[in-house]
């Protein structure tokens, strides 16, 4: 059923991995470090990127902490080859270029780190989207429910007022709980037929 004024929503959240962004975390990592994603997964330490995610450790000390074993990694290289692996997913610019064009305030509401100042360094996703809601600035990862709630205290809406992207069922279900609107992200052109079919989008 098409939207009605009372259900449109008046701001989107957008989550940016294999959402809007692609995710080399599991391809370039292993890669270059000259690993399978198997041992990739089995040697780095399993808490170090959820902290630099949450904002708590710094890039040093994210590299500092980097394999479970503490050998020394070349950071900076690291850093240049997950810039150069970020890309848009097909179809995502031209999509969040029509919902800017049709009025909605866009904001990413992201697990990462402050890492996301590389993607916008390439990609410009703030042409179309504030960073307001990044983990690292919040200190909350999806699906806490703070993740969700903090974003809306600040934009002053209700949970139903808000529509939320996301790849991750989890996710999803975490939004839901707290009220707001959600779609789950397969690609854009279900994504773009979802938002037409609810007269979201300008003609």
């Amino acid at each position: 059923m098409p939207s009605t004024e009372e259900t449109k929503p008046l701001a989107v959240l957008l989550d940016i991995m294999e959402t809007v962004v692609t995710e080399p975390f599991l391809e370039v990592m292993p890669r270059y470090f000259n690993m399978s994603a198997k041992e990739f997964l089995a040697e780095k330490d399993p808490r170090s990127w959820i902290e630099f995610e949450h904002g708590n450790i710094t890039e040093e000390q994210y590299f500092a902490s980097f394999f479970s074993d503490r050998r020394k990694i070349d950071g900076e290289g690291l850093k240049q080859a997950m810039y150069d692996a970020y890309e848009w997913l097909p179809g995502m610019e031209q999509l969040l270029s029509k919902l800017k064009e049709s009025g909605f305030p866009l904001f990413a509401l992201s697990n990462y780190s402050d890492w996301y100042l590389m993607i916008d360094e390439k990609l410009k996703l703030s042409k179309y989207l504030n960073w307001d809601f990044v983990s690292c600035k919040t200190g909350h990862r999806k699906p806490d429910q703070e993740a969700y709630l903090g974003p809306t205290a600040s934009l002053r809406l209700k949970p139903e007022q808000i529509l939320f992207v996301d790849d991750r069922q989890v996710n999803i279900d975490g939004a839901q709980k707290v009220g707001l609107q959600s779609h789950l992200f397969t690609s854009s052109d279900a994504l773009e037929t979802m938002l037409r079919n609810n007269n979201y989008l300008s003609e």
